[in-house]
């Protein structure tokens, strides 16, 4: 072999192995990116499962949050319900008890308006100007003027005086639900005599008249009561003789007995 084709070869193998050094460091740096990208690959996917699996925590979590919250709102609609139940009953309950409230309240004033016309109807014989018959304020006052019971200054009920107090007392015996008091009414001129002042006789004839419906026509006495409003209490002038005349009297006032409407009241 020539000495030129000994350099030739030598020539072409050193190329060779110079080519190949090249490429094997191409590959071996092509490799440490692959490995590079891969365990970056590895690092991200590490990454996306932990957030994955938060997610999941998460996703539970809330979950357990939705079926808490429902469940709260299930209470709180089963409780509005209750609370409107409660309401609707107890709003039923007072309309109920008004309409009772009302019935019984109209009862009563069917029984006081039944009432005076039977009082009125007991008195018929004697003149208005003697007595009159009223309803005020849901009570039946028997207004007795003084000429019909008792001479002047006295205390001691004349003949006529008993035969109305009678009719009365007939009334009253057969309504035993019903509460009596008498009231006894002078004028505003001072007395001299036998009472201190007018008052004092306002109550003696009050009282009179207690013992005369009690003890003579057996009106029970736990229904009555006596008193005497003097000069206090006038329903009209006393600047003239008729106005004094008029204020001059005795009322028997009658009453309902309310206690079934104050039973109503206090439930």
């Amino acid at each position: 072999m020539n000495k030129i084709t000994i350099i030739t070869l030598s020539g072409i193998l050193g190329f060779s192995a110079c080519v190949t050094k090249s490429k094997l460091h191409k590959e071996q740096s092509r490799v440490r990116n692959l490995q590079s990208d891969s365990s970056l690959t590895h690092n991200r996917l590490a990454e996306c499962n932990t957030k994955l699996s938060s997610s999941k925590n998460n996703a539970s979590e809330l979950q357990q949050e939705k079926e808490s919250v429902e469940k709260d709102l299930q209470n709180l609609a089963n409780a509005s319900q209750a609370d409107i139940n409660s309401k609707q009953l107890t709003i039923a309950e007072q309309a109920k008890r008004l309409k009772d409230l009302q019935t019984l309240i109209q009862s009563q004033k069917d029984v006081m308006n039944k009432l005076k016309k039977i009082v009125a109807d007991a008195l018929v014989n004697f003149k208005p100007d003697e007595l009159t018959v009223a309803i005020k304020d849901g009570k039946i006052y028997v207004s007795l003027q003084e000429k019909l019971l008792f001479k002047s200054g006295s205390d001691v009920v004349d003949p006529k005086g008993k035969e109305a107090l009678q009719s009365v007392a007939t009334v009253l015996n057969g309504n035993p639900d019903i509460n009596v008091l008498i009231e006894g009414h002078t004028d505003s001129i001072p007395i001299t005599g036998k009472f201190q002042d007018n008052w004092a006789l306002s109550v003696s004839r009050a009282t009179s008249i207690v013992r005369i419906l009690t003890n003579d026509y057996k009106v029970n006495a736990q229904r009555v009561t006596a008193s005497g409003r003097g000069e206090y209490y006038p329903i009209i002038s006393n600047a003239t003789t008729d106005g004094r005349s008029r204020n001059r009297r005795t009322e028997i006032i009658l009453s309902p007995n309310l206690n079934e409407l104050f039973k109503l009241l206090e439930q």
